[in-house]
């Protein structure tokens, strides 16, 4: 009589741990467990199509003034800003980095608008965009990409004179730096905001390869807040 009080009234109590243990494991608020498959808060989209668009209007506004008030390329001289150091000077790069692969205009904006596509997948596929810190970069990368591609398309470049069908695939530069005497720096290629958007992304990308936890954000590593 005894044991069968006994075993009746455990097993109720075991029923219920087992249940607690379950829903500790399938519940993603109060559960210590990481989650395996993090949301992307509605902030991120917002912060990346923000950054790519607002950066590739700049890029492009800023090379429609400059090209209007100097001039093509040989129009006018440098307009020093600080002598002999940086200033600002029209080009076209018909290659890519240093002027690299010239001629090839039409790769290198294939290669871009695959770059955009993969990026886009990696954040909102693949949810890399639960970082803070990738969004921010990559939104940059994108707004480069967006500037030059442009470019790359020939959509400024137009039928008259002085506009070389080599530059029709050629992107737009206007900003000039030098240092004078350093090698490598006598002067420095001319880029523009797409190229500064681009490095300053990559740079972004290449610090959290080496340092990959200094600016993970909590829902990357699985901790939900219970704060509301």
């Amino acid at each position: 009589m005894d044991g069968s009080k006994t075993t009746n009234a455990t097993n109720p109590k075991a029923g219920d741990l087992s249940k607690e243990g379950a829903n500790e494991g399938t519940d993603s608020t109060n559960s210590p467990v990481p989650s395996r498959n993090p949301a992307v808060p509605v902030s991120r989209p917002i912060l990346f199509f923000s950054l790519a668009i607002l950066g590739g209007i700049a890029d492009l506004w800023s090379k429609s003034f400059i090209f209007n008030w100097r001039g093509l390329p040989g129009d006018k001289d440098i307009w020093w800003i600080i002598d002999g150091y940086f200033g600002i000077e029209t080009a076209v790069n018909i290659g890519a980095v240093f002027g690299l692969g010239a001629g090839k205009g039409t790769i290198f904006a294939a290669f871009s608008i695959l770059a955009a596509i993969g990026i886009c997948v990696w954040l909102f596929w693949f949810k890399a965009a639960v970082s803070l810190w990738l969004t921010t970069a990559l939104g940059l990368v994108t707004g480069g990409i967006i500037g030059n591609l442009y470019d790359r398309l020939g959509l400024w470049w137009v039928d008259e004179p002085g506009y070389f069908i080599e530059w029709q695939s050629g992107v737009r530069d206007w900003i000039l730096f030098q240092i004078p005497g350093v090698p490598f720096l006598d002067p420095w290629p001319n880029f523009n905001i797409a190229d500064s958007l681009l490095v300053i992304g990559a740079g972004m990308l290449l610090y959290q390869s080496f340092f990959p936890g200094n600016f993970a954000d909590p829902e990357e590593n699985g901790v939900v807040s219970n704060d509301n």
